[in-house]
């Protein structure tokens, strides 16, 4: 699986932002983030030039070059790095290197110290999408950007796992299914409009596309989603929000648990009902309150016939064993 299926943990909708950069006279830095592939319309003329979405420096008339640092929305392992000069033709850097460090609390930027390459100086090309994975297994909170000596830049993506800090969820109800606790999409039977790790973003969707939706089934079956919780966990309430599917929602829906460490979540027999099959309602935000007798590792969600979901989210509490687990991951890669 290429490191691009991973969420981005710089993204703006995950709470990312451009902290500082070296300049931005021709294009602001914000633009780096933003999500969506980057848009372009000719003979668009500011005061500044041709109008540019993405991040673009002066021409560099001194030594140095220029960089853009960013705070991570989540932080996490990084698996790889997408440097997207696209649209930027003539006014490209000709080479980039990134560097990430790990940061307690909220620094400012000329707070920041300890930074590690982790891509080093690669040539660019421009108007092309610059993939560069990345081998260090460590927790990072920031990254910086250098482009050398100057030009412009699209989109920075960061895909990565998230590990969250397992000192803000200990003995807390939490959303065990929440990308930003470090839940993830393991499996789904479909994403042919949008990506299942839709569900588990942070925020409510404001469209369609911002949530996991389904192909038309014609044949036998239901469509389904699996999830890796943060840690093992016992959910005691659901939330399956249809917000915005006004005429594909799912007509019905069932959350089953299981728990990894008891059995393989290959057979039937290792999971168990949350919610048994239930009617669901276009544009609606559902809550259904559970027993939260067992502990489970991962929830499965299956829609019936087809259609998408806006949200799910699984509010419970870790058990001893799962805040372990995430104190231990979270020592080890930091």
């Amino acid at each position: 699986m290429s490191f691009t299926a991973l969420p981005d943990l710089a993204v703006r909708t995950l709470g990312g932002t451009v902290m500082a950069a070296s300049d931005e006279s021709f294009a602001a830095k914000e633009n780096l983030l933003n999500p969506g592939p980057p848009g372009f319309t000719a003979q668009t003329f500011g005061a500044k030039g041709q109008e540019y979405d993405g991040w673009e420096t002066r021409r560099r008339r001194s030594p140095g070059h220029d960089w853009a640092i960013v705070r991570l929305g989540l932080p996490g392992v990084i698996h790889g790095v997408v440097v997207d000069t696209a649209w930027f033709a003539g006014n490209y850097p000709p080479y980039a290197t990134v560097e990430a460090c790990a940061a307690e609390g909220y620094p400012a930027a000329d707070e920041l110290t300890d930074w590690t390459e982790i891509v080093p100086k690669r040539p660019l090309t421009g108007d092309a999408a610059h993939e560069f994975a990345v081998s260090d297994g460590r927790r990072f909170t920031h990254v910086r950007l250098a482009v050398f000596p100057d030009g412009g830049v699209a989109r920075l993506r960061v895909h990565g796992e998230v590990v969250p800090d397992p000192r803000l969820l200990a003995g807390l109800t939490v959303d065990l299914a929440a990308l930003a606790n470090g839940a993830a999409v393991t499996d789904c039977s479909d994403m042919f409009y949008s990506s299942p790790t839709n569900v588990i973003m942070p925020g409510l969707a404001r469209h369609q596309a911002e949530g996991w939706e389904t192909a038309r089934r014609r044949g036998d079956g239901n469509d389904w989603i699996t999830l890796r919780l943060a840690a093992p966990g016992v959910v005691r309430l659901a939330e399956l929000d249809t917000t915005n599917l006004r005429y594909n929602a799912p007509g019905e829906a069932r959350i089953r648990g299981a728990d990894a460490r008891t059995g393989p979540l290959e057979d039937e027999a290792t999971w168990f009902d949350l919610l048994p099959r239930t009617r669901l309602q276009p544009d609606t935000a559902h809550r259904f309150r559970l027993d939260g007798g067992r502990a489970a590792t991962h929830a499965r969600v299956d829609i019936y016939p087809d259609g998408g979901l806006a949200r799910v989210r699984l509010h419970g509490s870790l058990t001893d064993d799962g805040e372990r687990e995430l104190f231990t991951r979270w020592r080890a890669l930091s």
